[in-house]
């Protein structure tokens, strides 16, 4: 004897919601264990600016005890350049690998294995003052780039592949919003007032160990990627565990169902590497796409204002004590925004929060090049640099900030998302690398008008986005490449499929 029609109907009813994913324990905990990385990658971002004059001391401190001798303002200078530079070097080769390592390792493995990587970094930091050895700050500083490199491959994959596509955007948030409160929290604690002493300043770098350390406590508590495991792994036993973990309901047929699709539509395609995905015609627009919107949030100009807002702020009229401490307020604005965007991101949109982000920016970039040009006929422009300034980073946090870490795993289904990331990273760290040394130099030449090229950038951003970037929300991965394949009916595709699950499930409850 059948069910009643009010049990059907709920049973469909109870599959058809199943993707509206709860917020159970142990998402929380993975979600948690992940974010440490991109606190991580923050915290060493933010952690070398404050104590810069301390460093130097210590070099100069260094080569007297080694051989008499003082060390000269340019060989300090340019030494605490390599050590800058270092942590960007080792962030290229850690985004290079980043793809590869999450196939190989998985993406909660691979992340644990990377905390070894992040204590040893963390570790050459503390004893270096203790050893007399800049050489060990160097290699600190480069170790804790492959680290970080590496996690902004991770992180916004896992994030990525244990979210529902209803929470899918909200989830990828985070990750920015762990960097922007590492950054912040580093700024604090290098204030001269807390650790930004000649006798803290290796303390404060050596604590990037504390969120080595949580990562090791807490992912062990994780569940590996669903996704992974069931496409690549090919071990739905344990991606069903998963699934029925992360997602809090008793089965997971429904999500199951969605990731074979995936997986049978890539079969007919080779296993994508680098190689294969820079010369595929089918994912080329995909690929441009992601290396766009990265280059969009570094070519933003926002680099100049994270690295030189202490010089930027002193050029605006602030005192040298004042314009340190109101650094930490480009921090604070972008931790608020960042937690501003996290119910927008699935609401509002990926793409209309990004095209607002550049359109603000383009705004206030103008806005920051016409009063840094006439403060000297208004004096009351001086405050109005500082606010622009101001806003300007808030738009970078409505969606530049952090859409592109979360957008290049929708645009790729499983097959070429690995090295997709990989490529988008490794643009993401050179840009970074290009900006913050290239601005010191355009300062120079351009004066106050150092802005324009990034007003210039953000322009030629905003119309490429605003043209070819579909909207990701709410859609699967399978749909997603569907539409920059050109394809039109993989919706329809989907609901047939579900359709046909839908008779088959009422005729085994109904014999």
């Amino acid at each position: 004897m059948g069910l009643p029609p009010g049990e059907v109907e709920k049973k469909e009813m109870d599959l058809t919601i199943r993707t509206e994913m709860k917020i159970t324990l142990r998402l929380v905990i993975s979600v948690l264990g992940a974010v440490m990385g991109s606190f991580l990658f923050g915290y060493n971002t933010g952690v070398i600016n404050a104590p810069e004059a301390k460093i130097k001391e210590f070099l100069n401190e260094t080569n007297i005890k080694r051989d008499g001798t003082p060390m000269s303002v340019d060989t300090q200078t340019n030494l605490f350049a390599i050590i800058v530079a270092s942590f960007a070097i080792g962030g290229t080769a850690g985004g290079l690998l980043a793809g590869t390592w999450a196939d190989k390792f998985g993406r909660k493995n691979g992340s644990l294995l990377n905390t070894i990587c992040g204590i040893a970094s963390a570790a050459l930091m503390f004893f270096c003052r203790m050893s007399v050895s800049y050489e060990m700050l160097i290699v600190g500083r480069l170790l804790g780039g492959i680290c970080c490199g590496l996690i902004t491959g991770l992180t916004p994959i896992y994030l990525s592949e244990i979210a529902s596509q209803n929470i899918r955007g909200a989830l990828g948030v985070l990750h920015q919003l762990g960097v922007v409160s590492g950054i912040l929290v580093s700024q604090i604690l290098g204030f001269p007032e807390v650790m930004g002493t000649s006798e803290l300043w290796n303390y404060l770098l050596g604590l990037a160990v504390v969120p080595c350390v949580l990562q090791l406590i807490i992912l062990p508590f994780c569940p590996e990627s669903p996704r992974h495991l069931l496409i690549s792994k090919q071990d739905e036993a344990n991606a069903r565990k998963a699934l029925i973990a992360l997602r809090g309901y008793s089965d997971a047929e429904e999500d199951i169902l969605e990731m074979k699709a995936e997986d049978e539509a890539q079969k007919s395609e080779a296993k994508v590497n680098i190689w294969g995905l820079l010369t595929s015609r089918n994912l080329r627009m995909a690929l441009i796409l992601s290396v766009v919107m990265h280059l969009s949030q570094q070519f933003s100009g926002i680099v100049a204002i994270f690295y030189y807002s202490s010089s930027f702020f002193k050029d605006a009229g602030l005192d040298s004590d004042t314009a340190v401490h109101a650094t930490s307020g480009v921090g604070a604005v972008m931790v608020v925004m960042t937690i501003v965007t996290i119910p927008l991101m699935d609401k509002v949109g990926r793409r209309t929060l990004h095209l607002a982000g550049l359109g603000g920016m383009f705004v206030f970039s103008i806005l920051i090049t016409l009063t840094l040009t006439l403060k000297h006929l208004v004096p009351w422009f001086n405050i109005v640099t500082i606010v622009a300034s101001l806003v300007y980073v808030l738009f970078f946090a409505l969606g530049p900030g952090s859409i592109p870490w979360l957008i290049v795993a929708e645009l790729f289904s499983q097959g070429p998302r690995s090295a997709a990331i990989s490529v988008s990273v490794l643009v993401n760290w050179v840009a970074n690398f290009g900006v913050g040394y290239a601005f010191p130099h355009m300062k120079t030449g351009l004066g106050n008008f150092s802005f324009i090229p990034f007003t210039g950038f953000l322009l030629v951003f905003f119309i490429f986005i605003y043209l070819y970037l579909p909207e990701t929300k709410n859609k699967t991965f399978e749909e997603i490449s569907s539409t920059l394949r050109g394809g039109g009916n993989i919706r329809e595709d989907k609901n047939a499929r579900r359709e046909n699950y839908l008779v088959s499930y009422k005729r085994n409850e109904n014999p």
